[in-house]
């Protein structure tokens, strides 16, 4: 029997997806590429501080807060992407405007907001858990799909009109989407707080240790983003390796350096390496669901990590633009079969939890991560080959604290999850 609540779900989510794309186009030639380097890391840190600030201060708060709302996730979901259209419609006039920079990590606040409303909403909404792992995957395929169609018509806009018209272009898809979000149901979590006994299930070792595995995980995708943004600018961002006066030395200047760009690179380089994450996040998508049905969840997460270890190097080895796109596509793959892995382990383990409240609180978690991934790049100028590396060594790290202090196997688990039972509660 089709899921017409999810369904609607779906729609919603392929919209967003769609007007996210259109607004990446959009600042793809105006946030990066059109003012100075140095000044950009300033405004940038600002900005990714002032992302942060939210989650980690508000976001304790946003599941409980969402709970008691009168219309639950629903109304959530339609404030958002209401304000997804106002600050694109304000983003229209300000292309070329210092202002660009407050509207447009308003916009990336939003859409982080909605990542955490989803994720809450969905465990609510379907009726077991079964139908929820499968469920998360068909919403990162659509989003990944719809992302890579609302870039088409995003790219003709910007051709014929500019930034603005791509902007303006997002702004209705975004009206679209709050309209469709009316259709949704008023799922909402039982607002009683956290007893003891769901606490300690939310808190046990499986769970612990593959949040924290995971949120490596979302932590390297923003690193990847701005490190590859940078990177691809070109400018004067190398180490000073002038001093080691070696041979020894001389060879390490040679391979750290950061020959990914050497100039100024075009936007469209940009492009293809969030095309390559976007790729990446479909084929995590496609694969994870399947690798369930065959292994455990923690043996996905931790061949993740170990392979995007091994892309990791490969990818400073190799150096170039290439080697970049590679490992945006190894990050993608990971990151998404990383994170689905991750909700079966939740809703396997926490059996009777409140999924609803416990997936916004990861989520949030996961949000912080990614801001913090993201900062280190921009803060710290380094190398794109130095920033592969660094990004091997964090998938290593994880992979071996994750492996070696994960949950003793219990009886019944060493191979596929079985499914249980669990129905929707509704307001």
């Amino acid at each position: 029997m089709i899921n017409t609540s999810f369904l609607r779900l779906v729609r919603v989510h392929a919209l967003g997806a769609a007007g996210d794309a259109m607004i990446a186009v959009a600042l793809a030639g105006s946030l990066f590429f059109s003012i100075d380097p140095s000044a950009a890391r300033v405004r940038v840190t600002l900005y990714l501080l002032l992302t942060m600030a939210p989650f980690a201060v508000v976001g304790p708060l946003i599941g409980p807060a969402i709970d008691r709302i009168r219309g639950g996730r629903r109304n959530m979901i339609i404030a958002v992407n209401v304000g997804r259209a106002f600050f694109a419609f304000l983003m229209i006039s300000n292309m070329d405007s210092l202002l660009l920079f407050p509207l447009s990590f308003a916009m990336l606040i939003l859409q982080k907001s909605y990542g955490v409303t989803k994720a809450s909403m969905v465990p609510l909404i379907l009726v077991n858990e079964k139908q929820f792992v499968g469920g998360n995957a068909r919403l990162a395929l659509v989003g990944s799909v719809c992302g890579l169609i609302g870039a088409g018509p995003a790219l003709l806009a910007n051709l014929l009109g500019g930034a603005p018209w791509t902007v303006g272009l997002a702004m209705v898809v975004f009206i679209m989407a709050a309209l469709a979000s009316l259709t949704l149901p008023k799922a909402q979590a039982v607002p009683e707080p956290v007893d003891d006994q769901e606490w300690s299930k939310l808190r046990g070792v499986g769970i612990r240790k593959a949040a924290s595995a995971t949120g490596t995980l979302r932590g390297i995708v923003g690193f990847m983003t701005f490190l590859a943004a940078f990177a691809l600018r070109g400018g004067a961002d190398d180490v000073d390796l002038s001093g080691v006066g070696t041979a020894f030395g001389a060879g390490i200047r040679h391979a750290l350096q950061g020959d990914v760009a050497s100039d100024a690179s075009p936007a469209w380089k940009l492009g293809f390496v969030a095309a390559a994450l976007v790729v990446g996040f479909f084929t995590g998508s496609l694969l994870a669901p399947k690798l369930r049905d065959r292994i455990r969840e923690e043996v996905i997460i931790a061949t993740a990590l170990a392979g995007l270890f091994l892309v990791g190097l490969l990818a400073a080895w190799g150096g170039g633009f290439g080697s970049t796109l590679l490992l945006a596509l190894g990050v993608g793959i990971t990151a998404s079969a990383g994170k689905l892995s991750f909700d079966s382990i939740v809703q396997r383990d926490s059996e009777g939890a409140n999924h609803g409240r416990a997936f916004a609180a990861f989520e949030t978690r996961f949000q912080v991560f990614w801001v913090v991934g993201a900062l280190i790049p921009v803060v710290i100028p380094i190398p794109a080959r130095v920033g592969f590396i660094l990004i091997a060594l964090a998938a290593a790290a994880a992979a071996v604290l994750f492996w070696l202090r994960r949950a003793p196997t219990q009886e019944g688990r060493s191979g596929p999850a079985t499914d249980q039972g669990h129905q929707p509660q509704q307001a």
